[in-house]
Formats: structure tokens, C-alpha cells, sequence
């Protein structure tokens, strides 16, 4: 089981929170933004590369919720109001990929919320199902 961790990457006007844990390494950040997001870096992502509003829009995209902003301190705009709407992308040979708020329940009727974004598993290999973990790479899923 994956050690549960958040590594902070403070700049100075933004701070990018990374949870291995959820990452299915979709190559979005670094894709989208290799000037801020440099995975064969230590450290492999620098908030000031960029300006803030740009590292946080790309954030935004990370389809499992292992990157997030974090919270400002004082002064901080207000939260965005919260959607009850929910979007499902399939993701090509890959999970489902959710933006919205989810509560998923599980057989023993223990129940987990998911805000903002996740990825589910859809190849049937992930160790840490629902959740995808990334393993549809290795099993070669095709759908």
C-alpha cells in the first residue's frame, strides 16, 4: 500500500501540493507545463516559473487530484462556490477520470468522499481499488 504524503513546492505567490499516493501519472502537468512541472528534477516542480494564475490553471487539470493549490493565507480571494454537477471522462486505455464531488461506498458500508477530482480504476489491476493507481500501463488495458 502507498504511503498517504502531500510535498508542498512553496513559491512565491502559489503553493502546489503533490499527493504521490493519487498520482497516475497522466503527464498532464508536464505536458501542459514542463517550464514548472520537471519529473527527472529534484525539485520536480517550481511554482515560479511561471506566474501563479497559469501554474494554478494547470494544476487544475491533474485528473486524479494529486496536485492541488494550497489554501492562501490572509487575503486570500474567496473559495469558488462549490457544483453539485459531476463530469466523467474516459480516459483513452486508461480509468475514469471524475471532476466533482463524489462519495463512493464500499461493500462493508464504509463510505469515502472524493472533492474536486479522482481517478477509477476500470482495468481491474489497480491495488488501491476503486482508485486508479496507474497500473493499466502495466497490464497492457486497452478500452
Amino acid at each position: 500500500m502507498a504511503i498517504e504524503k502531500t510535498i508542498r513546492y512553496t513559491g512565491q505567490d502559489v503553493t502546489v501540493l503533490w499527493k504521490p499516493h493519487l498520482c497516475i501519472h497522466s503527464r498532464k502537468c508536464w505536458h501542459g507545463m514542463p517550464e514548472v512541472f520537471k519529473p527527472d528534477q529534484r525539485p520536480w516542480v517550481l511554482p515560479d516559473a511561471v506566474d501563479a494564475a497559469r501554474v494554478i490553471a494547470q494544476v487544475a487539470q491533474c485528473p486524479s487530484g494529486a496536485l492541488s493549490i494550497a489554501p492562501r493565507e490572509a487575503g486570500a480571494p474567496p473559495e469558488k462556490e462549490e457544483s453539485p454537477q459531476v463530469r466523467v471522462e474516459l480516459a483513452p486505455n486508461g480509468p475514469l477520470l471524475v471532476q466533482g464531488t463524489i462519495e463512493v461506498k464500499r461493500a462493508d458500508g464504509t463510505t469515502e468522499v472524493k472533492e474536486e477530482r479522482c481517478a477509477l480504476c476500470r482495468c481491474g489491476a489497480s491495488a488501491k481499488k476503486p482508485w486508479c493507481d496507474g497500473s493499466h500501463r502495466k497490464v497492457g488495458f486497452q478500452g
